[in-house]
């Protein structure tokens, strides 16, 4: 059998087929985009309203007997979509169903939810026509079917009733949600199996966290940038102004960032000390911060570039770690940071195999100036001090750094870790760096360390 060959753009799609879908299905996502992209607005309209083959995967309902759906993404991904196409849908399959709305006030869920360009009124098919009562707040669907819209700051008006189905919106935004989310779940209990759809981007706060931690709940996710209708020029921008910051990883990526109890860096004070890169002036001086593998196949080779600026302030300007490197490939990538940025030191780490540590970063380039330094005491004790530069507005962030700033967030006083990976590598390599430029500081001199 001959396999059809996929469209390559919107002229190549068969204007008698019954199965679009199935045409634009066998695209990858570039090909997919500038078919949809050459649509006109009467094509665009019609394709829109084909849902269900044509969502993406954090849009689909997820397989298994779940009994919440938390669907986690960033702004412009399709969440009120998806919860209005699933509404829909219910109300469809389940004829008199009792369905709750709930947003984080009524005024949100009548002009998203309900009235919106994603909401309810909007998604529904052709003969269907459900009527809103804002009296009533109660949306009446032909099957028969109503949908009651209730805010999570008058969560009593949910003590009492009871549902086969409910979406919840925006739950980051629920100043006061823990009510409203005991009464909804307390009654959900028509039918045979009562369902709960959570559309949100991520901010943590009690009732999130009561949502992530609730028995039976499906997760799907998704990024801003996973909705191909979105403008190209407008994804290309949030990207370029937002990526990589704690704003961004929320808001674009739908990431749940949370501090971590006993921290020594907090999301806020990262936040706080980012600056934009190309403001920071050519640098007075230059260190390079290594945390060498202990192996070649275990963890990740910390590698983190800090400089003195001419205001007297300390940036954090480049993470060129390395994951699982071998030993020569992470000496290389060591030499080829200090040539990028004229490092008049490079600070590694003895510990695992001092003269080791050193000879393989001079094998890969005689003239670098490596001094090898002995960690003597624990991690946190010796990110204590460079953590107070920070408080103190200090330091910088010349740029976002996402791997290394989850790590620095996770070390924690007392000498825990809490963050991601087994051992925060980056974050060590940068307390190094940080801290030998602190020292030429404090003295009046170039940066400094104890030799081993």
């Amino acid at each position: 059998m001959n396999r059809r060959r996929a469209p390559k753009s919107a002229g190549d799609l068969r204007a008698t087929s019954d199965d679009i879908l199935a045409e634009l299905s066998e695209l990858d996502p570039a090909d997919l985009r500038n078919v949809l992209c050459e649509l006109n607005a009467g094509q665009k309209a019609e394709l829109a309203t084909r849902w269900y083959g044509f969502e993406n995967d954090g849009q689909r309902e997820p397989p298994g007997d779940w009994r919440i759906w938390l669907i986690r993404a960033g702004r412009g991904f399709g969440k009120t979509r998806a919860g209005s196409e699933w509404v829909s849908q219910m109300a469809r399959d389940m004829p008199g169903a009792r369905i709750a709305l709930v947003a984080a006030t009524q005024a949100d869920g009548l002009r998203v939810m309900i009235e919106g360009p994603s909401g309810l009124l909007a998604v529904a098919r052709e003969g269907e026509a459900p009527r809103w009562t804002n009296g009533r707040r109660e949306l009446l669907f032909a099957s028969g079917a109503v949908a009651t819209l209730y805010s999570s700051e008058a969560g009593e008006e949910l003590r009492g009733p009871e549902h086969h189905a409910a979406w919840c919106d925006e739950l980051a935004k629920w100043r006061r949600g823990e009510t409203a989310w005991d009464n909804l779940m307390l009654g959900m209990r028509l039918g045979e199996r009562p369902r709960v759809v959570v559309t949100t981007t991520p901010r943590v706060n009690a009732v999130m966290r009561k949502v992530i931690a609730a028995p039976g709940k499906a997760e799907t996710l998704g990024r801003t940038r996973d909705n191909l209708w979105l403008p190209d020029n407008f994804v290309a921008a949030m990207i370029a102004t937002y990526g990589g910051t704690r704003l961004g990883r929320q808001e674009l990526d739908g990431e749940m960032l949370e501090d971590i109890e006993g921290a020594l860096w907090t999301r806020a004070l990262v936040e706080r000390c980012r600056v934009d890169a190309a403001g920071i002036g050519k640098p007075v001086r230059v260190v390079i911060g290594v945390d060498p593998p202990a192996t070649s196949h275990g963890d990740a080779c910390g590698i983190v570039v800090a400089a003195l600026l001419r205001d007297g302030r300390l940036a954090v300007v480049e993470d060129a770690s390395v994951e699982n490197p071998p030993p020569a490939r992470w000496a290389q990538a060591v030499v080829a940071a200090a040539a990028r940025w004229g490092a008049e030191r490079v600070v590694a780490e003895s510990n695992m195999g001092g003269e080791m540590v050193a000879a393989t970063l001079r094998q890969a380039e005689a003239a670098l100036p490596v001094v090898p330094v002995h960690a003597s005491i624990g991690k946190a004790r010796r990110a204590e001090p460079v953590a107070l530069a920070y408080e103190r507005g200090q330091v910088v962030h010349a740029g976002a750094f996402a791997a290394l700033e989850d790590e620095l967030c996770g070390l924690q006083v007392g000498g825990g870790y809490a963050g991601p990976g087994r051992s925060p590598d980056r974050a060590d390599a940068c307390v190094w760096a940080l801290a030998a430029l602190l020292e030429g500081v404090r003295k009046g001199r170039g940066p400094g360390v104890r030799r081993v």
